[in-house]
């Protein structure tokens, strides 16, 4: 008994540090821009129980939990700082901290230099969604959570047809409540007379058009704005520049694989071929998000020859609900009752992003009865002989330790399903368990939200090609290659 009152007791101290904490982390992200996490686990619009949650979850890197008596005074300190926008992760800084020791405040004003003093250098840029669908409404979560200071991407509209009078309260509705994704985190109201939802604080005019390039966003004090074209309407350069007629836009982002020449852009990938001149981009599939990173780094360290990948995605708008007409084959059999046998261009479009497996990859898709959350199946042959274990050591420290563990993840547990998987922010996550690996043979299984990790995807390009992705602090001194 006495055991079981020490750990309540300390299970309660821990909770009553977290509880100091959280309106700290609040006052960072609106007074700051700043985004705080624990080795990579943001602390982003938390809970206490979060945050403790968090700092247990420092074990899988540094095999102890994370004490919050060490992050505390960290928090405490930053938020007295003269900080720009940044990512910062006080997990590290408390790990760095404890083995150098000396004063805090000069050791944070050392190791946190390249943002203090810089509040009001990074550049502010108008974010544009064309079309509010799935994709539309979930990267509008993400952007309006992430605003802080009104600083870096702003959303400012979204473009849509109008559905009859009461539209306005119907697309406001659907951003409020979703069946896969749950309640939007705060608050939404309209003005109806200026078409305008309001979003916890943030407003987003609501323009109707059905032609991209007749739009005059400098009506709304729009400039050089970025436009997401998530519609799928126009997937090529000649459609998407349409959109470059309108008054306001500098730049089109699309939210499906480009055609033609356009680059197709996974984000940790290749990101850093973006040049200034790219008017027109594409932000890839929410598959070829999923596989590529993790077939970039299995191809560094092993080698790939060949492969195959066998994507089990969930139904999407595109199918019918119940047997009708559909120009697609197999899509007009009904979605909620039938595994669809269909193709996908996610394996060669990894050769747009990663050119090294141009020629080495095929693939097809099923789409089964499930609304969110798709695996990718990557059977694959190795230039090299390797284990299990080898595989799933190394890809485990790539998600944890790497420069892509935004992008790539890694779960070892006998009871995950793809439920557990809503929400997730990585591009991929591998699931452990299933690896399978024999000789040169290797079977690696990917679980990946098609919806919300695609469009967490999405906002880093966003991000990236307005120059004002986060600068992610303290530096790493360990080589980032594993």
């Amino acid at each position: 008994m006495t055991d079981l009152t020490a750990t309540h007791r300390n299970f309660n101290e821990r909770l009553a540090l977290a509880e100091e904490m959280v309106p700290l982390l609040g006052r960072l992200h609106r007074e700051h821009n700043v985004v705080t996490s624990i080795y990579g686990r943001l602390l982003e619009n938390v809970t206490a129980i979060d945050i403790v949650k968090s700092h247990r979850f420092a074990r899988r890197i540094t095999e102890q939990e994370m004490s919050l008596a060490a992050t505390l005074p960290i928090v405490r300190e930053l938020v007295e700082m003269d900080l720009g926008t940044a990512s910062i992760d006080i997990g590290r800084l408390a790990t760095r901290f404890r083995e150098q020791g000396g004063d805090l405040r000069a050791f944070l004003e050392e190791e946190l230099a390249e943002v203090i003093g810089t509040a009001e250098k990074t550049p502010e840029t108008d974010v544009v969604l064309y079309g509010f669908g799935r994709i539309g409404r979930l990267l509008a979560r993400i952007l309006v959570a992430r605003e802080g200071r009104g600083l870096g991407v702003r959303l400012r509209a979204v473009v849509v047809r109008k559905n009859g009078d009461i539209d306005l309260e119907k697309r406001a509705s659907l951003l409020r409540r979703d069946s896969v994704h749950g309640q939007f985190d705060g608050t939404i109201s309209i003005d109806r007379e200026k078409n305008i939802i309001w979003a916890n604080g943030t407003p987003i005019q609501v323009i109707y058009s059905s032609d991209p390039a007749s739009v005059d966003y400098t009506e709304y004090g729009i400039d050089d704005a970025v436009v997401v074209d998530n519609t799928g309407r126009w997937r090529d350069r000649a459609g998407l520049e349409q959109h470059l007629e309108s008054k306001g836009v500098s730049r089109v982002l699309l939210t499906a694989p480009g055609k033609g020449d356009l680059k197709n852009i996974v984000y940790g990938i290749n990101h850093c071929d973006i040049e200034d001149s790219d008017r027109i981009l594409s932000a890839a599939s929410c598959t070829t998000n999923a596989i590529t990173p993790v077939l970039k780094v299995v191809n560094d360290r092993f080698g790939v020859r060949f492969g195959h990948v066998e994507t089990v995605h969930s139904f999407t708008n595109d199918q019918n609900l119940i047997d009708n007409f559909h120009t697609g084959e197999r899509r007009g059999r009904a979605a909620t009752l039938n595994m669809v046998l269909t193709e996908t261009g996610a394996a060669k479009a990894v050769a747009k992003a990663l050119p090294e497996l141009g020629g080495k990859l095929t693939g097809n898709a099923i789409r089964v009865p499930t609304p969110d959350v798709s695996m990718a199946v990557l059977n694959l042959t190795l230039d090299t002989e390797t284990t299990v274990d080898e595989v799933n050591t190394y890809l485990r420290d790539v998600s944890l330790k790497s420069v892509l563990r935004q992008q790539i993840g890694y779960i070892k547990s006998p009871e995950v399903v793809s439920t557990d998987f809503v929400g997730t922010t990585q591009a991929g996550i591998v699931d452990g368990l299933a690896t399978i690996a024999q000789g040169n043979h290797l079977v690696l299984y990917v679980w990946y939200d098609n919806e919300f990790g695609y469009s967490s995807q999405v906002v880093r390009i966003i991000e990236e090609i307005a120059h004002a992705r986060p600068i992610v602090l303290p530096r790493r001194r360990e080589i980032d290659e594993l």
